[in-house]
């Protein structure tokens, strides 16, 4: 009766502890949510399945819609939403800008012709009051080819350096190959996390052949007014 009584208590305690383990493991990670969003073609549902399942060959296609998967990163729970990037699809990105803790925005390097257009996405996308708090991650995708701009091009022509009232950050990237995206995320855990990245200073003034990204910092200036 003592031996069934005592091994009654040991699994209680053990279920009890592992319990506590999943609990304090979960419960330590904070939620937080990102919207992918870039002209149609830029690579954003690419980028998506790079951090999400790194190893798997993915074949992807044009987003009618949205994906949306969970990315666990340095205690951090990425909810991770890819957005269409389609003309039509556009304008109705802001039903998700609620609740947004920040945003990547995906651009094809190699797109010269479109660019104003991601720009004028960009800036429109950034004046909204939703996603006034939203730190900004810019990928300067399909770096791997030939006629893609350099990361200090991409940043000029999207007026990035402009932006004062946000934390933001650009890097190159080849999405397909996995090139890029790890230093990105890094810079957005430690964003969020308010560490390291996110008192990263604004470095597109350095020598520009050797140049691989920039960042910028929220300043204490009011905001300027401006898939």
């Amino acid at each position: 009766m003592f031996l069934l009584l005592f091994f009654f208590i040991f699994i209680v305690t053990y279920c009890s502890f592992c319990f506590l383990l999943v609990f304090v493991f979960v419960a330590g990670k904070k939620e937080v949510r990102v919207l992918i969003l870039g002209l149609d073609n830029a690579g954003k549902t690419t980028i998506l399945y790079k951090l999400y399942a790194p190893n798997r060959v993915i074949r992807t296609m044009p987003t009618i819609g949205f994906n949306v998967e969970t990315v666990t990163y340095k205690n951090l729970n990425f909810s991770v939403w890819d957005l269409g990037g389609q003309t039509n699809i556009r304008p109705y990105w802001r039903c998700y800008y609620a609740n947004t803790d920040a945003i990547i925005y995906v651009v094809d390097s190699a797109d010269r012709e479109r660019l104003g257009v991601s720009r004028k996405e960009l800036l429109s996308m950034l004046a909204e009051e939703e996603l006034k708090n939203a730190r900004l991650l810019v990928f300067a995708n399909k770096q791997d080819q030939k006629e893609a701009m350099s990361v200090v091009e991409v940043s000029q022509a999207l007026g990035l350096h402009a932006i004062k009232d946000r934390q933001w950050h650009i890097c190159k990237a080849a999405a397909i190959k996995g090139e890029g995206l790890s230093e990105g995320l890094d810079w957005l855990a430690n964003a969020i996390s308010g560490t390291g990245g996110a008192t990263g200073t604004d470095d597109t003034t350095n020598d520009l052949a050797e140049l691989s990204s920039a960042s910028s910092i929220a300043t204490e200036a009011q905001p300027t007014p401006t898939q």
